[in-house]
């Protein structure tokens, strides 16, 4: 089976893990399942978001929760900061598929157990400060400490528009650890949620460059 049509499957999972597809589509789904063991990995990496749904009670719900407003934003900026470029279409597709489901049990699920929202916990955002390089680029950052690693939350102006800049983070040894990539979007204002696998007790402060290794805006902490 060709690229194209593993993408097509790919693209129908949320459906699937939801019985959202029509007889014709859920049968060439399941049979392309059967002969598939990466689709079939990335079903499971779905499907556990699907199974939420029975908690959904539609009666008690009194109004609907809506996605939290930076979701989207997020989202492509998760998608436009992966840097590895053989991975890169494979995480996309499965985070937008996770993601999609995720959307649709927190519409359905409302009220869970009395009046209490199905919603995440808010994330703690630690602000540090920033030192910025290059003239015209303004910048400011937050850090969120994750079990996996650390996300740097950057809001800025100024980066010049169609250019590359690359995120690293800093450890006390003074190793380096990638943190993802953005595009430059000139004097609009950018937000860009940049990861990397660096522990938040490892992490003494990251580094933003240009596309020639020089740097454009730095912190400590």
């Amino acid at each position: 089976m060709n690229g194209d049509s593993h993408r097509g499957v790919r693209d129908l999972l949320g459906a699937y893990a939801l019985d959202m597809l029509g007889p014709d589509q859920r049968a060439a789904v399941s049979a392309h399942l059967d002969g598939c063991a990466e689709c079939r990995a990335e079903l499971d990496f779905v499907a556990p978001a699907a199974e939420l749904l029975p908690l959904a009670d539609p009666d008690r719900l009194s109004e609907l929760p809506a996605p939290p407003p930076e979701l989207g934003e997020r989202i492509v900026a998760g998608v436009r900061a992966e840097h590895v470029p053989h991975a890169r279409g494979r995480r996309a597709r499965r985070l937008l598929a996770a993601c999609a489901v995720t959307l649709l049990v927190g519409v359905g699920a409302g009220v869970v157990a009395g009046h209490a929202f199905f919603a995440p916990e808010p994330v703690p955002l630690e602000g540090v400060a920033t030192t910025v390089h290059e003239a015209g680029v303004d910048a400011e950052a937050e850090l969120i400490p994750h079990t996996w690693g650390v996300e740097i939350r950057l809001t800025g102006t100024g980066f010049e528009e169609g250019r590359t800049y690359r995120a690293t983070l800093l450890d006390a040894t003074g190793g380096e650890h990638p943190a993802g990539e953005f595009v430059g979007v000139g004097a609009d204002p950018m937000v860009c949620n940049l990861n990397s696998a660096l522990l938040r007790e490892d992490a003494v402060g990251f580094e933003i460059t240009d596309e020639g290794g020089d740097p454009v805006v730095s912190s400590s902490f």
